[in-house]
């Protein structure tokens, strides 16, 4: 495949959208055009190692979880291990794609992936997904009734009032009047010249109403779950259950206040990577993620709730395996698909 119809592809199976607005997703660095695909290459984290091992199996698209470039670079040299990438993937004509966040929001993401080490369960997102785009331009909508002494002249000034869309107006019958009820949407800039117009020609009364545009919620999409298990199980019983479903021989654990290893957990709160934003103020029984900071960790415990962490990318790389099943049917097997071997999670127990 060409690289752009690729990354078409693989932005239809993510929207980047559905990222978080401080992430940096998509394709990172293209080799010059023309440039096709026979290999993509999944990984958890792109390192040097990991760059190698994409080279020596001659892939052409490096698809990194994690984005290896975050911040701005200002040069690119052999002097960081960040720019020795880039510099190695355009050498041996390699792109490098990243989903991130995208992939957490998702319905058949990461954090669902994450969701099956608890055993049988129903879930909902911590935070749900807003639409990228909705139907309705602007962020409000107007509406007021005019009689035809106002009418032309509020009309004139408004068409002069930039950001203003679909205006619309209808016939009405107020109080027995014939009267026109006009209706637009606009962006909250504009609402406030809109607003002060309508003052100016004491049109601003309780016939006017201003509504919120809200964009829909996405079903099942969104960061974080929420985890409600089919039937209790004992903590230490979910100690197993995902250290099994993570192939880890060792887990941190810290019980929540009041709370034992044989007791029940029904509600799990989940975020794959780092979860303490995502996790923060919700009600359960455990919070599952990969870190968290000592001092959110003292806080949920101390509200009762026990806590597992499994380190970062433990958390994530799993899915992988997932990934490749189901970007070989959404790519109707067109390319090859491979998964690294040598990314691994940086921590050790030792």
């Amino acid at each position: 495949m060409n690289v752009r119809e690729l990354v078409s592809a693989l932005n239809d199976f993510a929207s980047p959208a559905l990222a978080e607005s401080w992430d940096n997703v998509g394709l990172l660095v293209e080799p010059s055009p023309p440039h096709t695909v026979n290999t993509l290459f999944l990984t958890n984290d792109l390192t040097e190692e990991v760059m190698e091992e994409a080279v020596q199996k001659k892939a052409d698209l490096v698809l990194s979880y994690h984005p290896p470039i975050f911040t701005p670079l200002k040069r690119v040299t052999w002097k960081t291990w960040k720019e020795r990438l880039v510099v190695r993937a355009l050498e041996n004509r390699i792109g490098i794609y990243s989903p991130h966040t995208a992939y957490d929001a998702i319905p058949h993401g990461v954090n669902n992936w994450l969701t099956k080490g608890l055993g049988a369960c129903t879930s909902v997102p911590l935070h749900p997904s807003t639409a990228p785009s909705s139907p309705a331009e602007g962020t409000h909508r107007v509406e007021f009734c005019a009689d035809a002494e106002h009418l032309d002249a509020v009309l004139s000034k408004i068409k002069d009032v930039p950001e203003i869309s679909c205006l619309t107006t209808l016939p009405a019958r107020v109080e027995g009047e014939e009267q026109t009820r006009v209706s637009l949407n606009c962006s909250q800039k504009a609402l406030l010249e809109i607003v002060a117009l309508l003052s100016q020609n004491n049109l601003l009364h309780h016939k006017t109403e201003i509504l919120l545009l809200q964009k829909p919620l996405l079903p099942h999409t969104g960061m974080g779950r929420l985890c409600t298990l089919s039937e209790p199980v004992s903590l230490s019983d979910i100690i197993e259950r995902i250290k099994g479903h993570l192939q880890l021989p060792h887990i941190r654990v810290a019980v929540g206040a009041g709370r034992t290893l044989e007791s029940p957990v029904k509600k799990a709160a989940l975020c794959a990577g780092s979860g303490s934003s995502v996790l923060k103020g919700t009600e359960a029984d455990l919070y599952l993620t990969g870190e968290m900071s000592h001092h959110d960790v003292l806080d949920a415990v101390a509200n009762g709730i026990s806590v597992i962490l499994c380190e970062h990318s433990n958390t994530e790389r799993g899915f992988l395996s997932e990934l490749r099943d189901t970007l070989a049917i959404h790519l109707q097997n067109k390319i090859n698909i491979i998964v690294s071997e040598k990314d691994r999670d940086p921590l050790q127990v030792a």
